[in-house]
């Protein structure tokens, strides 16, 4: 695991800008396209915003395939998609091809969603055991990571792929990748501030018995690929180091 820790929101979101460009332009080299899981909610507006804008001509992306870690069960057209967000803060300034941009179909089930998402991932890797290359992630001040929340079956499965998911204190299902399948990516990066996170992040990161069930970022440990933590001051601010 490494742990970045910024003065401000701006450093913090240009390091990671550059962190995504240089493991996307890698990917390209190595594979001749880019797998990257986006997360949703507010944090990384800015981020995408900046991504299609200032850093625009720094990767090809033509040859970047976009996915979701997770999706609110609402329309497609509803403020609260993530796949909304990103369409219109990344996705569609840069004009990307919509055969590269894998949303989740909401008009679904939630679990007839989260199978058809796990079978589009699939199919994308042609059968082979599905590996993002970089990973998005933000999390709550519940600690809870994609919609891995606190207290709900989907921290049980072993499973690596998507599942339907509901969430007792929200009254609603949430569509989410699997630990299982977040662990597998080669470089999974988070993105934390602000002073409401600093709790769930020292207990994520420092807490001396685990306990995924309450903290379920705890859960994204992968065995061959890499975690790094960016986050300011503030959220890291009841840390040790």
């Amino acid at each position: 695991m490494n742990l970045l820790i910024y003065h401000g929101k701006d450093e913090l979101l240009e390091d990671l800008a550059e962190f995504i460009l240089k493991i996307g332009n890698d990917a390209i080299e190595e594979s001749g396209r880019f797998n990257f899981v986006l997360t949703g909610g507010s944090s990384p507006k800015t981020l995408y915003q900046q991504l299609s804008t200032k850093y625009k001509d720094q990767l090809d992306w033509e040859k970047v395939f976009f996915f979701f870690g997770d999706e609110r069960n609402v329309s497609a057209t509803d403020k609260d998609y993530n796949g909304l967000m990103a369409a219109e803060s990344l996705l569609q300034p840069l004009g990307i091809k919509d055969d590269h941009i894998f949303y989740v179909n909401t008009s679904l089930s939630p679990v007839e969603a989260a199978a058809a998402y796990q079978t589009a991932i699939n199919l994308h890797f042609n059968g082979a055991q599905p590996s993002f290359d970089l990973i998005l992630l933000g999390m709550g001040d519940d600690a809870h990571t994609a919609s891995l929340f606190p207290d709900t079956e989907i921290l049980e499965s072993s499973e690596v792929g998507v599942k339907a998911v509901f969430v007792e204190k929200l009254n609603t299902y949430r569509i989410s990748m699997t630990a299982g399948l977040i662990n597998n990516a080669t470089n999974i990066a988070f993105l934390v501030f602000g002073k409401s996170k600093a709790d769930a992040v020292k207990n994520v990161i420092e807490s001396e018995e685990e306990n995924t069930t309450l903290y379920p970022a705890q859960l994204i440990r992968p065995e061959n690929g890499h975690v790094t933590w960016f986050l300011d001051q503030e959220a890291a601010a009841l840390l040790n180091t």
